[in-house]
């Protein structure tokens, strides 16, 4: 009965959900963060020297790969909504994962 969940498009499926409330989380704390620039530009500027921890870049790569892993994702089920599909579709959840490590990756190595 659990045979789907051991399915490379079921970790597919999985991952974008998680990605997108992963997302979701991090909504309002960005929100709350660009509130400062208006109401407390000195705690803004604590923040903004905070942020320049190297864990907070450590963060910022998982962030990014979130929101890489979530775009490719989503592209992946455009492509199943409105594209004839083979049996390439493993290949193309891989790529897409591919490239959000790509993408994520190449902003850690510019941002340490």
């Amino acid at each position: 009965m659990r045979g789907h969940r051991n399915h490379p498009l079921w970790f597919a499926f999985m991952l974008h959900r998680l990605s997108g409330l992963g997302l979701a989380l991090f909504l309002p704390a960005h929100f709350l963060v660009l509130s400062l620039a208006l109401s407390d530009p000195a705690l803004l500027d604590g923040f903004l020297h905070w942020a320049d921890a190297p864990l907070v870049k450590l963060a910022e790569f998982g962030l990014v790969f979130l929101l890489a892993v979530h775009f490719f994702g989503g592209l992946r089920l455009l492509a199943l909504e409105f594209m004839p599909w083979s049996g390439r579709q493993k290949s193309w959840a891989a790529g897409a994962l591919a490239g959000a490590f790509l993408i994520s990756g190449s902003f850690l190595l510019n941002a340490v």
